[in-house]
């Protein structure tokens, strides 16, 4: 997202969102810009005057939001997640109904598969619900990925990775959430939310893991307004403010180095004694005099309607409730595993990761690769490893039905 707006311009020179921090419409649509690495500008019409004036001059006189300005002149309102990848030119329908393997996510693990899958002259499809890349894409930097010694962006890393797949022929589907796998005959079928649905002998779950959330007072209404999950997508809305990273793994202290490019105070709060990152992480962090880590410190509310007001946390050692001010949220604080498509039909682990055996699940035909997978590391290099690995083990297995 991008700080200085046009305002009110009818050809913006970058996409404009008017909307408000309460609207959930308006959270959707900047959401999904903020998960295609969509650059835009966001308006809070209830914060500049004519913001209202000016939506309703666009709308007939109702004031309906989110109104999305477009640097043609096109103007969306209320858009559904189909209009604006439509908009942006994304596929979100497949060529054909049959595909040697279909791939469920594109993050590290499922590009890689893809086009290992694809060098051998197999169909693959991939479908993503989000911005290609995964986790990786919105990462800041991969500084420990093998062979860029001077590290890469997430955004790039992402990108190259998508290139390199339809370079060899993977196509590739976005803005497409996959509602359920089931089995016809010897054919497996992946149903997509826009109504298609797509045949295959072998499917690919690198669905990854979304961001665990605090589950405590008052996050849920502030989700989207000061509660955030990424610092890319929302760090920028915090320029000379302050904010609070929850989490003391490497997550927490890289993101929150990276929001002091914003803010002007980044503060971390460990559950623990200690922190669980990395030394050079600890030290990067130690170094910044505008970063302060609360360690053995909890959350137990966070106070405000429609806007967070204070941050109640209890100080583990005196058992003292402290109520502390801060701008924004960002939360770090582990993983759970997108494994809704399997569940209750594959074997998981206690934590709900799915189990494989040579990256095969329970279910013949259905293999798991990257965060989804039981025992996975959640490292970017590991997920693509992962992927070429279960690229090897499908093609093996495509062999062995006689595919």
């Amino acid at each position: 997202m991008l700080e200085s707006p046009a305002l009110f311009s009818l050809k913006p020179p970058t996409i404009t969102v008017y909307s408000t921090a309460w609207c959930p419409d308006c959270k959707q649509a900047k959401k999904f810009f903020g998960e295609h690495r969509v650059e835009y500008v966001n308006v809070d019409i209830e914060e500049i005057p004519e913001g209202v004036a000016f939506v309703e001059n666009l709308n007939k006189g109702m004031r309906i939001i989110p109104t999305i300005i477009f640097p043609d002149g096109e103007i969306l309102v209320e858009p559904s997640n189909a209009q604006l990848a439509e908009k942006l030119g994304l596929q979100t329908k497949a060529e054909r109904e049959y595909y040697d393997v279909i791939i469920i996510g594109g993050g590290p693990a499922g590009l890689t598969a893809a086009f290992y899958l694809a060098r051998e002259g197999l169909d693959a499809l991939v479908i993503e619900k989000a911005g290609l890349g995964g986790q990786a894409g919105i990462t800041q930097t991969l500084d420990n990925f093998p062979g860029f010694d001077e590290g890469i962006s997430g955004a790039e890393f992402a990108d190259r990775l998508s290139r390199q797949a339809r370079k060899f022929g993977v196509e590739i589907l976005q803005a497409q959430e996959v509602t359920e796998v089931e089995e016809d005959g010897q054919y497996h079928v992946v149903h997509t939310s826009s109504g298609h649905h797509y045949h295959s002998k072998a499917v690919l779950l690198t669905s990854g893991a979304r961001y665990r959330r605090m589950d405590i007072p008052g996050e849920d209404e502030l989700i989207g307004i000061n509660v955030h999950f990424c610092a890319t997508c929302d760090g920028a809305f915090y320029r000379g403010k302050k904010v609070l990273v929850v989490g003391g793994g490497n997550s927490g202290f890289e993101e929150g180095l990276f929001l002091t490019k914003f803010a002007t105070q980044v503060d971390i709060i460990v559950n623990s004694k200690e922190p669980k990152a990395s030394k050079i992480v600890q030290d990067k962090v130690a170094e910044k005099e505008n970063m302060h880590v609360l360690l053995n410190h909890s959350i137990k509310e966070l106070r405000g309607k429609n806007k967070l007001d204070s941050v109640l946390v209890e100080d583990k050692n005196t058992k003292e409730d402290k109520e502390l001010n801060y701008d924004g949220v960002f939360v770090f604080i582990g993983l759970t595993p997108n494994n809704n498509l399997l569940k209750d039909k594959a074997n998981l682990d206690q934590w709900g990761f799915v189990k494989t055996e040579y990256m095969m699940t329970s279910i013949p035909g259905i293999f798991s690769a990257g965060d989804v997978r039981s025992g996975a590391t959640k490292q970017a290099a590991a997920a693509t490893g992962e992927g070429a690995s279960a690229a090897l083990a499908i093609r093996e297995y495509l062999k062995l039905i006689g595919a």
